[in-house]
């Protein structure tokens, strides 16, 4: 079942059940109701610090990717310094473990989309696609996020204290597990201490297809770091550093 979600009246935003149901349906419109009120209900002063805030228009973008850190069950925390973005699908653009040798390796890790591959810092899908690296950190900012299922929600992402730290909230009483998309795992590989070789020749290929919500698999000589995947569908119009939809679909070479 596909319905949508009208946001400020600027941008109307498909949300996809794949079985509907009573109870689905009922998760569903408290989803849409919670994120109506979020966008256009005046706030009070005790509500959160991002509630507190006015509330931006969102334009709709292509999809783009989050690869994120932090507690499942949290709808707020620190460290999204470390939290990177792909701003088109990095799948398409991907290698094949099985093609490592030929694709990356044989050419000095230029990979067949013209993206530089870092043997000291490398990138794997559920698939077992060997991926470039993100952007870090996500620019600061307001965006609308969602794993594709029920839940839909405003993520603010705060500018970078005088550590270098920031935050981050979720709005629509959503956790970080529900904006979480679970077929989507990606997992960084660094070497390990004291190990010379951290290899995609050493990846398992038979672990893939990775389980929709199953940890990436581990590889010899390698420290692992999972990440959890947040698809951005919109973002405020007054984001300090806006993305250009029409830039990023002429520059795609895959759209």
């Amino acid at each position: 079942m596909i319905t949508h979600l009208k946001l400020n009246n600027a941008i109307s935003i498909p949300l996809r059940v794949t079985r509907p149901g009573i109870g689905t349906a009922r998760q569903l419109m408290n989803s849409i109701l919670l994120m109506v009120g979020l966008l256009i209900t005046p706030l009070t002063p005790v509500q959160s610090v991002q509630a507190a805030e006015e509330i931006p228009t969102f334009q709709r973008v292509p999809t783009q990717f989050i690869a994120a850190l932090g507690n499942p069950g949290a709808t707020s925390g620190t460290g999204a310094e470390s939290w990177g973005l792909w701003r088109r699908d990095p799948g398409p653009r991907g290698v094949w473990l099985t093609n490592y040798e030929v694709q990356l390796k044989a050419t000095g890790g230029v990979a067949p989309a013209q993206w530089k591959f870092d043997i000291e810092d490398w990138w794997l899908d559920e698939n077992g696609l060997i991926m470039e690296k993100p952007v870090f950190p996500v620019p600061a900012g307001k965006y609308i996020v969602t794993g594709d299922r029920e839940k839909v929600a405003m993520l603010t992402i705060y500018p970078k204290d005088e550590n270098g730290a920031q935050r981050w909230e979720l709005g629509n009483d959503a956790k970080l597990y529900d904006v979480t998309h679970l077929p989507c795992r990606t997992a960084r590989y660094t070497p390990t201490a004291g190990v010379t070789s951290c290899s995609p020749v050493n990846a398992p290929k038979a672990a893939f297809k990775v389980t929709p919500g199953a940890p990436m698999p581990l590889v010899e000589g390698c420290i692992k770091q999972d990440y959890a995947v947040l698809f951005i569908i919109a973002e405020a119009v007054d984001n300090p550093a806006p993305v250009d939809p029409g830039k990023i679909a002429q520059t795609d070479p895959e759209s």
